[in-house]
């Protein structure tokens, strides 16, 4: 069976908010309501793999403590500005 995009939606949502340190559920929940619902499937398939990154990894990243890698250079840019800007 294959997943429906309203429940791929709720999904990474749910994954997004449930990462395991509190930073990174606020950031990521943050962009998730911001971006998932306008993304197209390849952005959605960066995303996913995204959320597989271990949290002090991308906790780092997001702020610039550690440059991210460059294939999630640009993803990691959008969450810092979408999400980590008041």
């Amino acid at each position: 069976m294959t997943e429906t995009p309203e429940n791929r939606l709720k999904r990474l949502t749910m994954r997004s908010m449930r990462r395991g340190i509190k930073e990174m559920d606020i950031i990521l929940m943050r962009y998730a309501d911001a971006r998932l619902a306008a993304m197209d499937a390849a952005q959605l398939d960066a995303y996913e793999a995204l959320l597989e990154e271990n949290d002090q990894d991308l906790y780092q990243w997001v702020s610039g403590q550690r440059p991210a890698p460059e294939a999630l250079r640009p993803l990691i840019t959008d969450i810092s500005q979408v999400a980590c800007n008041p």
